[in-house]
């Protein structure tokens, strides 16, 4: 016989007036409130955050305004209008690359460097693929010779495009500043490689070369260059040096000689010009090149220096001539004020210095300091 089935009991009010129905009307009703209560909430999220994209979006807007307004000040050369309005949209979009990397250029422009640098730096922070902002912060790391920055920067410029010929030859240009040849001559060699119809790549390319003691490599670059331009009278120049570094004195003549040819009053030509033929012992025509350099320009100290050793040595052999080794001290003095580091200088001007009077005139002339 199977037990019997037991109903729960009835809740008390169903007892005692049947109000269930009406009880699960009342907590559906309540569900539904809870359910509408949070819907309103969601409501209001998505509410919020469409307002802000609308104010992010209304202050793009302004903020593109504001740069068009400026660039147009710009391209006016309205300086100090055009920063007001690059400003005014940094204040109202600060997360625009473009705001910070016109402020960059308006900075440079009015030759606030570092002010220009912090702009360019967060233009690139924003966006870190932009080529311009970061080759323009290079050029300005170069410019204010912090070389380390300069370079890193140019490394990433030449990552984000790396057929860019200026990039890869301002980066052989600071590595050869630092005085790493090696890394300069690749460098240059990449530029080369791009555009092989620029002729100062080449001579930034013999000049690296040149450093290194390649001298053929370098006597190749320079005719290179030459080869591109042949009116490049400093590349003569450069040339010649090889040819002296390598004892080809003549060929080092003709190379100045055209140089000087080219551009007659170029000092450099004429001061290289003295010193090959002082090394190939043609006295009197070093001297005539030393005094040309120095009328074209009077602050050299290594033509002042020439100068001094050619009277000196024409003083050794007429010892009773102390006009030629006043005149050679004289010239000494003068290539130490313009640049004291000079030991061999120095040396030789202790060398050929008289000796200290006797100590009547001693006393005489201390007498008329007083």
């Amino acid at each position: 016989m199977n037990p019997p089935v037991h109903s729960p009991d009835p809740a008390p009010g169903d007892r005692a007036d049947g109000s269930a129905a009406r009880r699960r009307g009342r907590r559906a009703q309540a569900y539904r409130g809870v359910a509408n209560a949070g819907a309103g909430a969601v409501l209001i999220v998505l509410t919020t955050i469409s307002l802000t994209i609308g104010c992010a979006a209304i202050h793009e807007h302004q903020a593109r305004n504001r740069v068009q307004r400026g660039d147009t000040l710009l391209a006016a050369e309205e300086l100090d209008a055009a920063l007001a309005e690059f400003q005014a949209a940094a204040e109202i979009a600060p997360q625009m690359a473009v705001v910070h990397s016109r402020l960059g250029v308006i900075y440079r422009r009015l030759g606030a460097y570092e002010q220009a640098i912090e702009a360019f730096v967060e233009a690139i922070r924003l966006n870190p693929f932009s080529f311009d902002d970061t080759f323009n912060l290079a050029q300005l790391y170069q410019f204010t010779n912090r070389l380390k920055d300069a370079i890193q920067a140019y490394l990433h410029a030449a990552e984000i495009e790396p057929a860019s010929f200026d990039t890869q030859l301002n980066l052989g240009t600071c590595y050869q500043q630092a005085g790493d040849f090696t890394l300069a001559t690749e460098r240059f060699q990449k530029a080369i490689d791009i555009d092989p119809n620029r002729p100062h790549a080449y001579v930034n390319l013999g000049v690296a070369l040149n450093a290194q003691r390649k001298y053929y490599d370098a006597i190749r670059a320079y005719k290179d260059a030459l080869e591109r331009d042949s009116r490049q009278p400093m590349v003569l120049v450069n040339l010649a040096h090889t040819y002296m570094q390598q004892d080809r004195l003549k060929m080092a003549r003709q190379s100045l000689e055209q140089a000087i040819r080219m551009d007659p009053g170029l000092a450099a030509a004429h001061e290289a010009l003295g010193f090959c033929q002082f090394r190939m012992r043609e006295y009197d025509a070093a001297q005539q090149a030393y005094e040309r350099a120095v009328a074209c320009d009077s602050r050299l100290p290594r033509s002042h220096a020439g100068l001094g050793s050619i009277h000196m040595l024409r003083y050794v052999e007429d010892t009773s001539r102390t006009d030629l080794r006043d005149r050679g001290l004289e010239c000494w003095h003068r290539s130490l004020e313009l640049e004291p580091d000079q030991p061999r200088i120095r040396k030789l001007l202790a060398t050929y210095t008289p000796s200290r009077p006797d100590p009547e005139n001693a006393l005489l002339d201390e007498g008329g300091a007083r």
